[in-house]
């Protein structure tokens, strides 16, 4: 049976199926929260959910951040509350406050984000709803792949995630940002152009205006969609090592005082990439901290290249290899 009804977008029709993919699987019942900026993206995706949402039993509200960073910011999201209630929706608009470490955009980011956990939280809402879309995803591969971050920065963004303990769907993810301008076009929605979407000062600006357009003339279309691809297949990667690292941390991994011992003959008998993740994991989850590869590696070498060398400083501990065990204590570089 075909999708499209007589007089139905093609653009529009896109994007409402992408919603309702996401959406069918949550309760009867319950609420989602639509990040809506105003933008295309979220434009697009509030009137979708405005559609598909009660057919499935769902509530609908939008929730516009105010990050109040340009001249009249309260206008725009008052006019995309205003365009949210047109549609059917509830929606209301949170101004915060843009003060957090590593950089504009970043804490721009994290306010955004605890601004919806709350909303979220505070209705009971099944899920947060946001308008990434195959753009975003192809432009945030690049950027990972620029800063040499490896496979977790180029898995990208993840269709579903955690958002401190409330579940983030990102229904487009397989949507090109064409489509969302198109479905909006469409159904008539007037959308805002956020200015530093087009401000040359920020990293992903540049991606979406210069790099991406350029390897699309340099090596032919398809690049965004290739990107997303390879994003897909890190992801599916990523699972399968979480899996064989659950399978066998237990069986290497001891208690020790003040942290957490490997043992070397284990990371040994592993191939290279099972034991840096391994690494890392112990890390992460016993000291909340990051390694980056250089530290991976030098933990490495205590295993396959010990000769004797002292501790290694970490972020918030310290290794060190005793008899058989690679030791991991607190302490370390703040």
């Amino acid at each position: 049976m075909s999708e499209h009804r007589p007089g139905l977008d093609p653009a529009v029709a896109e994007v409402r199926r992408a919603v309702r993919g996401a959406l069918v699987a949550l309760p009867a019942g319950s609420a989602v929260v639509i990040g809506l900026s105003g933008g295309a993206d979220s434009l697009a995706l509030a009137a979708a959910t405005a559609f598909e949402a009660p057919k499935l039993g769902l509530r609908a509200v939008t929730v516009t951040v105010d990050h109040g960073l340009q001249e009249r910011s309260e206008d725009a999201a008052a006019s995309a509350a205003a365009t949210a209630r047109s549609l059917g929706l509830d929606a209301h608009v949170v101004p915060v406050v843009v003060d957090g470490a590593g950089g504009p955009e970043a804490a721009a980011r994290d306010a955004r984000y605890l601004a919806l956990r709350h909303a979220a939280t505070g209705i009971g809402a099944a899920a947060v709803l946001v308008g990434h879309t195959l753009d975003d995803q192809a432009e945030t591969v690049l950027l990972g792949l620029a800063r040499g971050s490896g496979g977790t920065s180029l898995q990208g963004m993840a269709a579903a995630s955690d958002l401190d303990g409330v579940p983030l769907l990102r229904p487009l993810l397989d949507v090109r940002r064409a489509t969302t301008r198109a479905a909006c076009t469409a159904q008539g929605l007037e959308s805002w152009d956020d200015p530093h979407n087009v401000d040359p000062r920020f990293a992903r600006v540049r991606v979406r205006e210069t790099v991406l357009p350029t390897l699309e003339a340099e090596l032919g279309p398809g690049v965004a969609e290739a990107l997303a691809r390879t994003a897909a297949q890190l992801r599916e990667d990523a699972a399968a090592f979480d899996e064989m690292i659950d399978e066998t941390i237990e069986d290497i991994v001891e208690h020790a005082e003040a942290g957490i011992s490997v043992s070397v003959a284990a990371l040994a008998a592993n191939p290279a990439a099972l034991r840096h993740r391994i690494i890392r994991h112990v890390v992460a989850s016993e000291f909340h901290e990051s390694l980056t590869r250089s530290q991976t590696l030098g933990v490495a070498r205590l295993v396959t290249d010990w000769a004797g060398q002292g501790p290694i400083d970490l972020p918030g501990c310290r290794a060190r290899r005793i008899g058989g065990r690679i030791e991991f204590t607190a302490g370390g570089d703040a």
